[in-house]
């Protein structure tokens, strides 16, 4: 008797110790499976998003993305940046468009300065190109040259004075490679930059083969493909009547910002915004029409940037152009206390 009574507790804990492994047999793969769904979600999420695609111009090269890249990796998004050759119109939108291929799913195309004369090029007849945003740069019609349209619009500092061509290895005749003067390129391409910053600029720059400002563009991708345009008020190089009159005739969706030629190297924050813009109308094409058809969803517009809430009690002004004698109270303590005591909050 005494030794069934031991024994009964004994497999009273093996019977036990059965159905603990019975049931972690069974949440074992029940949870393999709930993280394969989560992960496969996880892929088909990211397969929605487009790739980013940038596109440097004249006198500049991919580092000058450096700022936006950032951000948008940040948040996820696939991003290149590939080289654009400077060599003529023709070969640099062939080049591009090659690139382009080589990518699998929507893309977003971004070209700064002369970059956007090649992604109207590149991107035509492409149905994986479903935005395009230009930054401070050049978006021509069909047969449009880039020294023509600088021509109609005077005041740009990108100027035969300003030019030092030289010679390359196989050149047609009169054509070379130019750069901005070292001596001008802070006040033409980087006005408004740290001065330390414009001359390093101006020693990595890249130059373009003459020949690409002389050369007819074609077919313009924004006939068909939503666009969007970042135009710096303050750039010298093109001058900013004529990226409006370019951006008008695209139909595209502008934003203005106080900033030089240069505008993704000063405000990379604003240019970022922007192409979200143009991802989120990807995302919702039912919802973001051009701005040319109608009110765009609030979801296609840039996304303002978060705010920190104030310390409690300290009066902040609602934004950077408002009255600085017009406060808003954030803290409903202070105002409780202000009430108490029959004070009230002062306006001009």
């Amino acid at each position: 008797m005494n030794i069934t009574r031991i024994a009964q507790p004994g497999r009273l804990r093996l019977v036990i110790a059965a159905v603990i492994v019975a049931i972690a047999g069974l949440l074992i793969p029940l949870s393999q499976v709930a993280s394969a769904r989560t992960a496969e979600a996880a892929a088909a999420g990211d397969s929605s998003k487009p790739s980013i695609v940038l596109v440097h111009g004249a006198w500049a090269d991919t580092s000058s993305w450096h700022g936006v890249i950032k951000r948008l990796q940040a948040d996820g998004y696939t991003v290149y940046a590939p080289p654009n050759p400077l060599h003529s119109l023709p070969y640099d939108t062939a080049y591009l468009a090659d690139f382009l291929h080589s990518i699998s799913g929507p893309i977003v195309l971004v070209g700064h300065s002369y970059g956007g004369a090649v992604i109207t090029n590149a991107a035509t007849g492409d149905p994986q190109v479903k935005a395009l945003v230009y930054v401070d740069a050049f978006a021509p019609a069909r047969g449009q040259t880039l020294a023509q349209l600088l021509a109609a619009y005077p005041g740009s500092c990108a100027v035969p004075a300003n030019l030092h061509v030289v010679p390359f290895p196989g050149a047609p005749s009169g054509v070379g490679d130019a750069y901005i003067k070292q001596s001008v390129f802070p006040s033409c391409m980087a006005n408004g930059l740290p001065a330390t910053e414009a001359h390093v600029l101006a020693v990595t720059q890249l130059p373009i083969a003459t020949i690409a400002l002389t050369q007819k563009s074609g077919v313009p991708a924004w006939k068909t493909i939503p666009s969007w345009a970042v135009v710096g008020t303050a750039d010298h190089a093109i001058p900013p009547a004529l990226q409006l009159a370019m951006a008008h005739t695209a139909h595209a969706h502008v934003t203005r910002v106080d900033a030089p030629h240069l505008s993704m190297i000063s405000n990379p924050r604003t240019v970022t915004n922007v192409i979200l813009q143009a991802v989120r109308a990807t995302s919702y094409p039912g919802l973001c029409p051009r701005a040319a058809t109608g009110t765009v969803d609030r979801r296609c517009l840039p996304r303002a940037p978060a705010r920190q809430a104030p310390p409690v009690g300290v009066p902040q002004l609602r934004s950077a152009g408002d009255r600085p004698d017009l406060v808003d109270l954030p803290s409903r303590a202070f105002r409780a206390s202000q009430r108490r005591t029959g004070s009230r909050s002062r306006e001009g």
